[in-house]
């Protein structure tokens, strides 16, 4: 199961996260975790650098947050990440260094690696995305099955149980979901993979691959 590991779907270095990932063999698995993790750091980062409108709250400085969005914890917003006009930050939620959270979108739960975007209309909820993973307009994650059973990780390897009720999806770096894309809940899309717009996707994709649609997934060619 390689393929699924941390180590093979992110960079590390690229979230404050990095030390809380490294720590699982596979990324849904830190889940649980993010909201004490969020705690035990916030209060070790630089208050000349951060400050905490409120408990369990810390913000960069050179963060660009719009008035109207709502921001509660425990949340960390990183150096120069803008989280714009009716944005919704329900909690636990870490944005990396110039992540960008859009108008109207909702967090709940997630790891945002830093230059991520998540720019219109997105929800994303118990997921991890990747160094600069986009998720074009509309485009959201399920993180909750329509029988409440839990979460298992589909593919050619059979599946995988996550011990999850809640799990949305896990994008590796530099991924691309298209406009109005749903992402059922325990969906794994390997390193620089591209969805098409409107689909429906499940399971794994693997690395440097395109989602036409499901059972039309091709490798890209290389350049």
């Amino acid at each position: 199961m390689e393929r699924l590991e941390t180590t093979r779907l992110f960079t590390l270095e690229q979230s404050i996260a990095g030390e809380l990932l490294a720590e699982y063999q596979y990324p849904w698995q830190a889940l649980a975790h993010i909201r004490d993790f969020i705690l035990k750091i916030g209060p070790t980062l630089d208050p000349r650098a951060y400050h905490s409108p409120q408990p369990g709250v810390w913000i960069s400085n050179t963060a660009k947050i719009f008035p109207s969005a709502y921001i509660g914890g425990p949340c960390i917003i990183g150096p120069e990440a803008e989280v714009r006009q009716c944005a919704f930050i329900r909690g636990n939620a870490i944005v990396g260094e110039k992540a960008v959270v859009g108008n109207s979108t909702e967090l709940k739960n997630v790891i945002l690696f830093n230059n991520v975007q998540v720019p219109h209309f997105n929800y994303v909820g118990d997921s991890i995305l990747g160094y600069r993973a986009h998720m074009g307009a509309g485009a959201v994650t399920s993180n909750v099955k329509s029988d409440k059973t839990l979460v298992s990780v589909k593919g050619d390897f059979g599946a995988i149980e996550t011990g999850l009720k809640k799990f949305g999806a896990i994008l590796g770096d530099f991924v691309e979901v298209g406009c109005n894309s749903v992402l059922n809940p325990g969906t794994v899309i390997g390193r620089r993979s591209n969805v098409y717009p409107t689909s429906c996707v499940r399971g794994f994709i693997p690395e440097e691959s395109i989602f036409k649609a499901p059972g039309n997934i091709v490798k890209k060619e290389s350049r």
